[in-house]
Parts: structure tokens; sequence; C-alpha cells
């Protein structure tokens, strides 16, 4: 999508241009905008836009921030819908298509976070979702070689003002305020679905390859699912076999849940991968995105090889999803947290580069992460996304063990294994109580780029064991912390970072709430 200099302009005005009655006068505009991380477009729209609501607290600032995000990004959506016929080539096009997606999305997320009876953190939540996905559309260009584009461009924009809404959103970050409330997808009867036999039996519809069930692949029980009425929880039944399919529960498809036979028996497997030409957002054998999406006893599986580089397995941007006694296995770029609240138990994670990685907020717990033998001799477990600072987002892995996978364990002391590279810039990670066998390097975190974000990462270990726990020699880091303070350790566990108390309870799905 290569466009020339003045193309470029003229698709870009119609997202600067705006109406010139002047709702605000100058000098109230900028005193409410001077305080934001990003003043100049937020000067700029608000002062020619037509008057909407008087601003006369910062309630009213954030609301007409959050609505003139909205509109921007709507206007951004609609025009990215335009340029797809100018894409001339397939890399292109596969860039373009996931942007077209993730512009849905946002704008999905902006407007929720503008009509629903929400909580701070909820609204911190989707407004960081939001963030991610345009974080994520420029990324697509990026990773396949496509710099002319104005797309990027477009994205940028709509980014800064998510950012000042998350900046006005934001509350000093302890104990999250979350309410007591249950999802509306929530009912009492759901309580013990996650126990197997349960969850079968009521299954809404059954994929088998042998011709046992309703269908013999998951993308037609998928299909099916998206023609029924209301949002009660659907359950898909998968029996025992190899399912060579790629997989999409998409962002109108909330509260579906897939139950297998078992790990290594219910297999869901792909090969896609940036190597091959994909992007690393659709690499995913399997995307999960409409809300309360749940799977267990599951393999998700990508089996592109380490040759091709990011090759994902499983990708959730699901918000309140789990994932309960699965398999996630691959190479660079396994599991894809990608954005929203998730959580994973009794779990089972096989990669090598950057193989737990994305911007969600995301619980492990109980899980098993096994490093395998990488190309370049050196693996990293994490590679969290976070790109604002304001941003609720960050990975938290507590109660799990973290060993090397079978065609390592021979060889490990020729490979560096680390805890994790920050990403991006404000990329959050904690490993709390967690058993680190001898695999894990001394310095236990590896640098992405030279000194980049080593001052605004915030890393923490707190109470690991193992003979790979020593913090002795761990780096010395702005950003590092060997956290003491149970306390401080408390912020990431289920019932704080997540608000696990609030949902996990009616899935039936084992959990720790604190620490």
């Amino acid at each position: 999508m290569a466009f020339r200099p003045k193309l470029m302009i003229l698709l870009f005005l119609p997202l600067l241009l705006s109406q010139t009655i002047s709702a605000y006068s100058s000098s109230d505009v900028k005193s409410w905008c001077s305080k934001m991380p990003y003043p100049q477009p937020c000067e700029y729209f608000l002062t020619n836009n037509p008057k909407q609501a008087p601003i006369n607290q910062k309630s009213d600032f954030l609301k007409v921030s959050m609505q003139l995000a909205l509109e921007r990004a709507q206007l951004a959506h609609n025009h990215t819908h335009s340029l797809g016929p100018k894409c001339s080539n397939e890399r292109e096009k596969a860039a373009w298509a996931d942007c077209l997606q993730l512009y849905e999305h946002t704008v999905l997320r902006l407007n929720k976070t503008i009509v629903h009876e929400c909580t701070q953190d909820e609204a911190q939540t989707w407004l960081s979702t939001a963030m991610t996905n345009l974080e994520t559309c420029r990324a697509g260009f990026v990773e396949l070689g496509i710099t002319d584009n104005v797309l990027p461009l477009m994205s940028n924009n709509v980014s800064k003002l998510i950012s000042n809404t998350l900046a006005l959103n934001y509350a000093p970050y302890t104990t999250p305020n979350y309410t007591k409330k249950f999802p509306i997808w929530v009912r009492p009867g759901d309580r013990k679905l996650l126990q197997s036999s349960s969850a079968v039996s009521k299954a809404n519809i059954v994929v088998a390859q042998d011709g046992s069930g309703n269908y013999k692949t998951i993308s037609e029980a998928i299909t099916v699912a998206s023609k029924r009425s209301g949002t009660a929880r659907y359950i898909i039944y998968i029996k025992a076999g190899t399912y060579k399919e790629n997989v999409e529960v998409g962002s109108k498809l909330e509260n579906i849940m897939f139950v297998g036979d078992g790990i290594g028996k219910t297999i869901i497997t792909g090969s896609k991968s940036v190597g091959g030409g994909s992007t690393t957002f659709n690499s995913a054998t399997v995307a999960a995105v409409g809300d309360g999406f749940i799977a267990q006893d599951i393999t998700f599986r990508n089996t592109a090889g380490a040759a091709n580089h990011q090759a994902v397995a499983l990708r959730s941007g699901s918000d309140l999803s789990v994932f309960y006694r699965c398999s996630i296995e691959g190479y660079q770029d396994t599991l894809y947290v990608h954005s929203e609240r998730q959580f994973y138990r009794e779990c089972n994670i096989y990669g090598t580069v950057d193989f737990i990685f994305g911007n969600a907020a995301v619980v492990f717990q109980n899980c098993n992460i096994y490093a395998g033998y990488p190309p370049n001799k050196t693996n990293t477990i994490t590679a969290q996304g976070g790109t604002d600072p304001n941003q609720n987002t960050g990975i938290s892995i507590h109660n799990c063990k973290v060993t090397a996978a079978s065609d390592l364990k021979s060889v490990q002391s020729y490979v560096n294994t680390y805890l994790g590279r920050p990403w991006k810039a404000y990329s959050r990670t904690v490993f709390m109580k967690t058993y680190l066998d001898s695999l894990i390097n001394s310095a236990g975190w590896m640098e992405w780029d030279g000194d980049f974000a080593l001052d605004t990462l915030y890393y923490g270990e707190y109470l690991n064991t193992g003979p790979g726990s020593s913090t002795a020699n761990r780096v010395t880091w702005a950003g590092y912390h060997v956290i003491t303070s149970a306390t401080e350790a408390s912020k990431f566990t289920v019932g704080s970072f997540i608000a696990g108390g609030s949902w996990l309870p009616a899935t039936g799905v084992p959990y720790t709430s604190g620490l």
C-alpha cells in the first residue's frame, strides 16, 4: 500500500480537519489540555469542534475527551476501510486487514467505555485495549517491511487522544477499587461449568472428526454459534482428535466455551507465521476476542517452527477470559496475551523467544512453563508490551514452575534463558512464589535494545524458589525490583490485578485470590 506523499496528505486531511464552530474558549481549552500527555491534539480538536457540553470539572473533561477519541477512531476506521482496494500486494493486504479488525474493536471498546455503567478500573482496561489495538495495527506494517503507509499515521493520532483519556481516568496504582457486581453473562447455574462432565453434558453443539458429532470442524460450529440469539453461555464440545484449522472467535461472539477431552487428546493446530507472510496478530491458530471466552482441556499448537519467527498458537483479546488445563505449544511468540483481563490455571506453555507476550492484564497460576531449545541459544520467557504509563496491564506469574522442555534439558547449560525482556517502554512483569529451575540465567532479565525501557519498566520477583531463583546477581536496572513487601506483591494477585473475585467464582475454575 505505497502512497505518494500528496495522496497521503489528502487521505489524512479528513482526520485532521473538523468543523469550524468553536466549542470552547481557547484559554479554557489550553488550561485543561496543558495537563495532558499530548496537549496539541487535545487543543486542536476541542477548539475546532461543535460545543457538546460545558467543561466545569475533571469528570466533564474526561467525558469530552472520551467522546473525542471515539469520534476520531470512527473516522479512522472508515478511512481504513476505504484504503483496502489500494493495497498492491499480499503483505499490504494482510497488514490492512488486521488494522480494519483492530479499528472496529477499538470503536467498540471506546463506545462501551462511554455508554456502559463501569468502574474506573474497567474503563482503564478498555481504554488500555483500545491503545493496544492501534499499536498492533502499526506493528503489522513494520514486521512485514511496509514503511510508506498512511495507516500508522492515522493510528498514531488517535492513540494520543486515547493516551490523554488514560491519564485523566488514571488513579494512583493501588489495589483496584472494583465493585462486587458480576458481569452480565454470569448466572448462578454457570458455577460448575468447568467440571468436565457438566460442561460436556450441557454442550450446545459437538464437534467430532469421526462424524459422531454435529459437525466435523470447529469453524462450522463457530458459524452456528454466531447465528444464535442472545448472549447466553454457548458450549462447544470438541471431541478427541487433531483439528488442522485456524479458528477465530470474533468480537461479537460473547460467552463461548470450548471444552475438549484433555491435553494431547483434543488438539487444534496450525502453521501460520510471519516467515510465511502473516502478521504476528493473524498467525494465531486460535484467536479469541469475544468477551467471556473459556477453554478447557485442549491443546493449542503452532507448528511453523523456529525458523519462521513469530508464530502464535493462541491469541486472546477476550475480556474476562479463562484457560483451564490447556496446553499452548509453539516456539517464538507462542501465547499472545493481547489485551483485556485474562486468567490461566493449570496450563502448560511451551516456547523459546518471547513466548508469553502482549499487553493484557493477565495472571498465570499453577501453570507449567517450559522453555525449549532456541536457534540462537537464547530464550526469553516473557515480553510484556505496555506502551503507556497509565495502562493497567502486565503479566503476573504466580505459584508456577519454570523448567526446561525435553529438547533443552540435556543442553540447557549452553543456552541462556531469561525471565523476560522489555518489548515496549512500560513493560510490567512479576514472578511470585514460582519455582525457577537452574536454566534461568543469574542476571534474570535481558535488555531489548541497549538501555531502552530499563528505567520505565517494572519487573519484580517475590519469594520465588528453586536453583534459578537467587536474586544476588540480578540486573541492577532502575525498573527492576526484588519485592519484599507482601502489600506490594498483592497488587499482582488474582483478586487485585484482574478483579478475579468479581467474575471467576461463577466459572467454577479453582483459583487463589491473594498471595
